[in-house]
């Protein structure tokens, strides 16, 4: 990564998992970034990291170059305005806030700064992120390379363009909760049947992690996966075929459907 300097304002948990991927990389020095939070908790925890707790936003708008704006959707006009004298149109902003869009956030600051709009998941948290970009025109590429890497130090980035930002959510946003719920359901019956929970999950977790790997690795289109794990007249056609008559992949895409009409009522 460059010498450009890196401010995040917030320090909750999508802020650290991205500081501790670049820091734990070693693709930014400590010294490098600077953090504002309201919670001085958090503003310790950083300090001993080395980074550079700062007084207020403006602060840590003031002294970097890239701003990473890691607080919540609902806070974010606060925010903005709230260091709208600190900018200039050099600074590079960073929304990662779900319905927060690039021009919301330049007009709201009043500048026409370069920005991207980025998509994370909670999997950052422990390096196996899925984290969906898009970038303004002006933004050059030097900045928007730094930006992507900090992102892909914490797993997988693809690009799309801003018109696809919220229909994204429910495909990579909020789609953890899916699996959670779907692996929830299967702790539940095991437990049912009588296996200790506990033991059920790491088998059902392994699983889970075993099959993305086929996806991602074997080739092989997600048909072709299914039926090589159903045999005919076995028992996975057995539980497909109750899981399909009580309507499970349609309830999967109205519900993702879902996920993004209430993206779009959000967003700004």
């Amino acid at each position: 990564m460059s010498n450009k300097k890196i401010g995040f304002i917030g320090a909750g948990n999508m802020a650290t998992a991205i500081i501790n991927g670049m820091i734990g990389n070693k693709a930014k020095e400590p010294s490098m970034i600077y953090v504002f939070d309201l919670d001085n908790a958090k503003l310790d925890i950083m300090k001993q990291k080395g980074v550079n707790a700062c007084a207020s936003a403006n602060e840590a708008v003031e002294k970097s170059d890239i701003i990473v704006l890691a607080v919540k959707p609902q806070n974010y006009e606060e925010v903005l305005l709230g260091i709208k004298s600190s900018v200039t149109a050099e600074k590079v902003f960073v929304t990662i806030a779900a319905g927060i869009s690039i021009s919301y956030v330049t007009e709201t600051l009043g500048v026409n700064c370069p920005a991207v709009r980025v998509m994370p998941n909670t999997p950052l948290l422990l390096g196996y992120g899925a984290t969906a970009m898009c970038r303004s025109e002006n933004i050059s590429d030097e900045d928007f390379n730094e930006i992507y890497k900090m992102f892909s130090l914490s797993g997988e980035v693809c690009l799309f363009s801003e018109s696809k930002m919220n229909e994204v959510i429910s495909i990579n946003g909020s789609s953890p909760a899916y699996f959670y719920l779907f692996a929830l359901a299967m702790k539940q019956y095991a437990e049912e049947a009588g296996f200790d929970g506990e033991t059920a999950l790491k088998l059902i977790a392994k699983t889970m992690e075993g099959s993305a790997h086929m996806i991602l690795e074997s080739g092989d289109s997600l048909e072709t996966l299914i039926q090589k794990v159903s045999s005919k007249g076995g028992t996975t056609i057995a539980a497909l075929d109750v899981m399909k008559s009580k309507g499970i992949p349609e309830a999967i895409k109205e519900g993702m459907a879902a996920c993004t009409k209430r993206a779009e009522e959000l967003g700004k």
